[in-house]
């Protein structure tokens, strides 16, 4: 499997590699990225060492080794170490003029 070194995605969630991270730690070891609106499946790294942060809107992956996501519907990917900015695939409404995340 290919590690992803600075852009990722998985369904619709995208993670973008980061300088620095700061923040409130809000899960070790288990850390859910993303849930599933309608499937109710999420995308998941179980790494002992993976701590995921709140900084205000932003929420942050720290990885100190290699570590996989997975999610029953998607391939599972691969990331390098370091900080990992997590956020959600954007579509737009041409009529509505709104942009939303998409829901998975």
């Amino acid at each position: 499997m290919k590690t992803a070194k600075t852009n990722a995605q998985q369904g619709d969630v995208v993670l973008r590699k980061v300088i620095t991270a700061a923040g409130k730690v809000v899960s070790r070891g288990r850390c859910v990225l993303a849930e599933g609106e309608a499937t109710g499946h999420a995308h998941i790294v179980d790494d002992e060492e993976a701590e995921l942060l709140r900084d205000g809107e932003r929420i942050l992956l720290r990885l100190t080794r290699a570590a996989t996501v997975v999610h029953e519907e998607h391939k599972p990917i691969r990331l390098s170490p370091g900080v990992w900015e997590i956020g959600r695939v954007q579509e737009y409404d041409y009529f509505s003029r709104m942009a939303r995340p998409v829901a998975d």
